[in-house]
């Protein structure tokens, strides 16, 4: 199948295949080409250029783009979308005056999560994240990571992972999916944190890794969840059986597992809502990728990431929605982005970049995803009409999704 888009008002984030990121003040850089053409054949982006070099195809599909911005679709890093239920209850919680902290205590996030998905089927559990998985698809995701953690059973881990698998079988958007059996210790180890690791490191990954479920591993390092050490453990252990590291980390505190990541290789560190001097020179030099979760902070009420500090180190940054059921019920990008420049004073570019880009280096998927690209995936959003691509973000409460193409299948 052959699509050819015209007329396009401007075609952003074109880059060479040799750029896999993007990084400090190079984020404030975003290549765009007006009033273009862009041509997909074969779920592959084959060719873009000016109005007046426009190929004539006669076997292509033509749209129309004009007033049109066209962009990749966003790549989304971190998400816990495949989970049972919901956690409204936690959310008037909040509102009442309880921390999130507080809640966990009693029983509630993830372990309370984890308690729904252990009673939920896994054709119940596939159907509820397919559900949300067409939504994000339509708001202009097409690249998306996937994180097991509320199962905190091996039988239950290992159904998270099944459900990605089966929707990436079944979907053509990009997906990833990674072990987080470490995201909390369940109840009945309460008591006993390191024998659950034992059964997280002896038992359930070696299972993930036989069956082929995840590519990466990540844990909770956080006070109150897992130690420096724990995450020495888990990590280790990860990578012995070919997982590659992530890493929670720096939602609440800074107890130095940011290093822990670097040094471990983590592809990525996620959340950094607190970040030291410490930190920004471990992360400096290395090859591994800052995310921030804004809607996560948003919805917590808790400190946004500092961007700008991070940034202006020369470093990169990511963004991605962190979809969850207790601190971030939604997996809407657009608000990600948005919020991004009003919250944590990004630009439009650099948050483009950062939910491009940068996302899909935060996956694994620099050579397929994240920018217009000849070779790369057919997948990229194409705008209602508007101003510029600064309205993306300023008009926050708007659709301003005209229609998505995700690997050349056109939603």
């Amino acid at each position: 199948m052959k699509l050819l888009l015209t007329n396009i008002k401007e075609l952003l984030q074109i880059r060479d295949s040799n750029i896999l990121k993007v990084s400090g003040a190079d984020m404030a850089h975003l290549p765009a080409l007006k009033n273009a053409w862009l041509l997909m054949e074969d779920a592959i982006i084959s060719d873009f250029g000016p109005m007046d070099s426009v190929p004539t195809i006669t076997d292509a599909t033509t749209i129309d783009c004009t007033g049109k911005m066209v962009l990749p679709t966003w790549c989304d890093s971190h998400t816990h979308l495949v989970y049972a239920g919901n956690r409204e209850q936690e959310f008037v919680d909040r509102i009442k005056g309880l921390t999130y902290q507080e809640i966990a205590e009693k029983g509630g996030g993830i372990l309370n999560s984890a308690k729904k998905l252990q009673e939920t089927s896994e054709e119940d559990l596939y159907a509820q994240s397919a559900k949300r998985l067409e939504e994000v698809m339509a708001l202009g995701t097409g690249a998306i990571e996937i994180k097991s953690g509320y199962g905190l059973t091996t039988e239950a881990e290992l159904k998270m992972l099944r459900v990605a698998k089966q929707l990436a079988e079944n979907y053509p958007v990009a997906i990833k999916t990674t072990f987080l059996g470490a995201h909390a210790v369940p109840s009945a180890y309460k008591n006993d944190k390191d024998a659950y690791l034992d059964l997280v490191c002896e038992e359930m990954i070696p299972k993930v890794a036989e069956e082929g479920l995840a590519e990466y591993v990540d844990i909770f390092c956080e006070e109150g969840y897992f130690s420096v050490a724990d995450t020495d453990r888990v990590l280790t252990a990860g990578t012995k059986y070919g997982l590659i590291p992530k890493i929670h980390v720096n939602q609440f505190q800074a107890i130095g597992g940011v290093a822990e990541g670097v040094k471990h290789q983590a592809l990525s560190v996620d959340h950094l809502e607190v970040i030291t001097e410490a930190d920004i020179e471990a992360l400096t030099g290395s090859e591994t990728m800052p995310v921030a979760l804004p809607s996560c902070s948003y919805f917590l009420g808790i400190p946004y990431t500092p961007g700008r500090e991070i940034l202006n180190a020369g470093l990169p940054l990511a963004l991605a929605t962190d979809y969850n059921p207790g601190s971030t019920p939604s997996g809407n990008m657009n608000f990600v982005v948005a919020t991004a420049c009003i919250k944590m004073k990004l630009t439009p570019e650099e948050a483009i970049n950062a939910a491009t880009m940068n996302g899909a280096y935060a996956m694994g998927l620099s050579h397929s995803h994240g920018s217009i690209t000849r070779g790369k995936s057919a997948s990229v959003i194409i705008t209602k009409e508007i101003p510029s691509y600064g309205y993306l973000p300023y008009a926050f409460g708007s659709n301003l999704i005209d229609s998505v193409i995700i690997n050349g299948t056109y939603l």
